[in-house]
């Protein structure tokens, strides 16, 4: 595995950790509040989102990367 794939494996699984944890967890706090069961649905929640939200960045993360470029490429120094 090259460093820039190894790279890019970290960074996505990091990436999908702490967005999967913020993501789930507010919009679990949003449809139920702070609730007796909250941790245990959130748990639920984030278990059911991390694979999916790793998978999503390691597939669209150069994507997304490359279109963050071009958009600032004009006011990027060259």
């Amino acid at each position: 595995m090259t460093s820039a794939l190894r790279l890019r494996f970290v960074f996505s699984l990091l990436m999908s950790l702490l967005m999967s944890l913020l993501m789930t967890g507010w919009v679990t706090w949003l449809n139920i509040g702070l609730t007796a069961d909250f941790f245990l649905r959130w748990s639920h929640a984030f278990i059911a989102a991390w694979p999916a939200a790793f998978l999503i960045v390691m597939a669209l993360g150069p994507t997304v990367q490359a279109l963050s470029l071009r958009l600032l490429r004009p006011v990027l120094p060259r």
